[in-house]
């Protein structure tokens, strides 16, 4: 089990910009996918406090349900990027 873990629905533009990202950055993750409905999303509600999507935690750096594509990917490069380091 990865310490990174995804939530996301398949084919969502803002998912797809995290899992690229992830990709890019050769990061190992797990992938949940939440259900079409938002009323069903309960595990990533749990998680962030709201049922959109892409979400991410990070058992690593006590990250738990960051939301927003953009704060995402800009924590991912800033935590394991080229500038991380």
């Amino acid at each position: 089990m990865a310490d990174i873990t995804l939530y996301e629905l398949p084919g969502c533009p803002f998912c797809a910009k995290v899992r690229s990202k992830l990709d890019e950055l050769d990061l190992e993750y797990d992938i949940i996918e939440v259900p079409r409905t938002h009323g069903d999303r309960t595990e990533v509600e749990n998680v962030s406090g709201q049922t959109g999507v892409p979400v991410i935690t990070d058992e690593a750096n006590g990250v738990d349900g960051m939301n927003e594509s953009d704060d995402i990917v800009e924590y991912l490069e800033e935590t394991y990027g080229e500038r991380a380091t």
